[in-house]
């Protein structure tokens, strides 16, 4: 059923020399020089009018959207950082997800708007989150769960490692991946908006020694993980590399399997070679990379709160630079340009306006919103 068998032990002329190992104690910010994402297809003009439809229902000015995932007795206006992250990207991300059914896309848009609220990761300003660093480094500690490098798309990489599980199962082992997905997420650059996650289930029977914890999770909290990444993160999955994977790993994939959606079973890739997906100079030397990483948390933590900060910073004061509505373009968001490039509503391979316009798109926007 899942097409994976026992992985191949690397021959001796494959591993990388020693000697040119790059130690690494901190997040790469870039991808290697060279590495960039892939172009947009262009959208049909069906699917530019299904997303019309569903921009202009989200930049309502009386929208309202629930505070809680399954409750929909009390609602609030979006604010500045919920309107940050419903981009034209976040829209598409969405409308793919449904097979380009409108109603389907906001009804998810708003349910996953409500589960940020609840989960307390709805503001760009991480420290203003209930799900914050404070909350989940007691899960940091022995480096489960590591940003690290990019792949041959650009994607930023998110190391999974349940055999450094340190702590016994819980919901804040649950808050811990959510905070990693937006960390990762915060490393995308401007045109992409998919990450890669890099599962290794190589055992180190140190790290837990002393706590009696089960390296593979419960049903329930796989269930629960499932339901968070297929709903709340549609189309983020680019690929999943999964190795190491034990009997017991195997088992509980095979519980969770029917519950994986289709498109997201297509991106799982198993006992494959790291290596034909990261460049090795960003590829841990345990995957026959070049990139010598011993996970230190006095070193890599404070360092991926800070740049991971400063990006959203970043993200944020473009959002206000360019209008602070409903519909930028991360291209522009995470970009670099003093001008917008992708005009609120348009492709960007459709637009055909000046940059000068285009920032007199935004004003006018603004204006009609009452912003």
């Amino acid at each position: 059923m899942f097409g994976f068998g026992k992985k191949k032990e690397a021959k001796k002329e494959d591993k990388a020399d020693s000697k040119n190992f790059i130690k690494v104690s901190t997040p790469f910010e870039h991808p290697v020089e060279g590495i960039v994402p892939p172009k947009e297809k262009k959208l049909t003009d069906e699917q530019d009018t299904k997303y019309q439809e569903v921009l202009h229902y989200f930049q309502r000015p009386d929208l309202e959207v629930s505070v809680k995932e399954k409750e929909s007795s009390k609602k609030e206006p979006l604010i500045d950082d919920e309107k940050a992250w419903l981009t034209r990207e976040c829209i598409l991300r969405y409308l793919r997800a449904t097979k380009w059914v409108v109603k389907d896309a906001i009804e998810r848009i708003e349910g996953t708007i409500a589960w940020r609220r609840e989960f307390g990761i709805q503001y760009q300003d991480p420290e203003k989150n209930s799900c914050n660093a404070k909350l989940v480094e007691p899960e940091s500690l022995t480096g489960k769960q590591v940003v690290l490098g990019f792949d041959n798309d650009a994607r930023p990489c998110l190391y999974l490692k349940p055999g450094r599980q340190n702590t016994k199962t819980s919901h804040r082992q649950v808050q811990h991946l959510v905070f990693c997905l937006e960390k990762v997420i915060d490393f995308m650059p401007s045109g992409q908006d998919s990450l890669a996650l890099l599962i290794d289930f190589k055992q180190h029977p140190e790290i837990s020694a002393n706590v009696e914890t089960s390296k593979i999770p419960p049903l329930s909290v796989g269930r629960e993980v499932l339901h968070i990444l297929q709903t709340h993160y549609p189309e983020r999955l680019g690929k999943a590399l999964l190795t190491n994977i034990p009997f017991l790993g195997r088992a509980f994939l095979k519980l969770i399997y029917p519950f994986i959606d289709p498109l997201t079973k297509e991106k799982l890739v198993f006992d494959a070679e790291f290596k034909k997906f990261v460049h090795a100079e960003q590829l841990d030397k345990d995957f026959e990379g070049l990139v010598d990483f011993e996970y230190n948390h006095e070193l890599y933590w404070p360092a991926l709160l800070e740049i991971t900060q400063k990006r959203r910073a970043a993200y944020f004061e473009r959002f206000h630079k360019f209008g602070a509505v409903v519909g930028l373009s991360e291209i522009d968001l995470r970009g670099s340009s003093e001008k917008l490039t992708v005009p609120i509503g348009k492709h960007p391979y459709n637009a055909s306006e000046s940059t000068e316009n285009l920032v007199e798109e935004v004003s006018d926007a603004t204006e009609k919103l009452n912003l």
